[in-house]
């Protein structure tokens, strides 16, 4: 499958069904969220590690990420605007495709009218310092989640997984599996099916 059709494919089958098919630690705290409705990315990671309240190590991963990169940025939860429409119309040059950040962003309206996907933990007006760089391209953790360079990030409004690079065909297979699981079992309850009986929880109606 290419880079571009898997990339297509996990969108569709979504974060959710990706991390319950995984049995991995993958998903991101769910705080970290859209900051505009509808906001969807899939892609290989490009990690990025900030100091709290300085976001100059952004603007070199800006620089060095390849091309259809997502970042994404550990800022130790600290909520500044990292982030906003200055980056965004650099990032769309570069070829960055989204942003995922445990810290904060701003100038939302404009990330919207622009359609980047950014994920974050908070909005913020209160800009950032550019004086250091603990690390750019280096493997990171966010929310306690392993991030390197080329893993799978998914995001979309449920939140937001990183599934390893070796895993990620493992990860695939299984969850398409659980989608079209899934898909018969819609079918079925538009035929009347209830769901104690699909679950096989039945016999919990003896005891309800």
């Amino acid at each position: 499958m290419s880079p571009s059709n898997l990339h297509e494919q996990a969108l569709k089958l979504g974060t959710s069904t990706l991390y319950e098919a995984s049995c991995l630690p993958c998903s991101v705290d769910p705080a970290i969220r859209p900051v505009w409705a509808g906001a969807a990315v899939a892609g290989p990671a490009y990690p990025v590690h900030c100091a709290p309240g300085d976001n100059l190590a952004i603007h070199l991963a800006v620089e060095r990420a390849p091309r259809g990169s997502v970042l994404v940025v550990t800022a130790e939860n600290f909520v500044a605007g990292y982030w906003g429409e200055v980056l965004t119309v650099a990032a769309e040059a570069a070829g960055i495709t989204g942003l995922v950040i445990d810290g904060g962003v701003r100038d939302v309206a404009a990330l919207a009218r622009w359609g980047f996907p950014v994920f974050a933990r908070g909005i913020s007006v209160r800009g950032t310092i550019k004086a250091s760089v603990p690390s750019v391209g280096q493997s990171i953790q966010i929310t306690g989640v392993p991030v390197s360079v080329g893993d799978l990030v998914v995001a979309d409004d449920d939140g937001v997984v990183v599934v390893p690079m070796a895993d990620v065909a493992r990860v695939m297979s299984a969850a398409q599996i659980r989608a079209d699981k899934e898909a018969e079992f819609m079918r079925r309850l538009t035929e009347g099916t209830r769901t104690v009986d699909l679950l096989g929880l039945a016999a919990w109606r003896e005891q309800a």
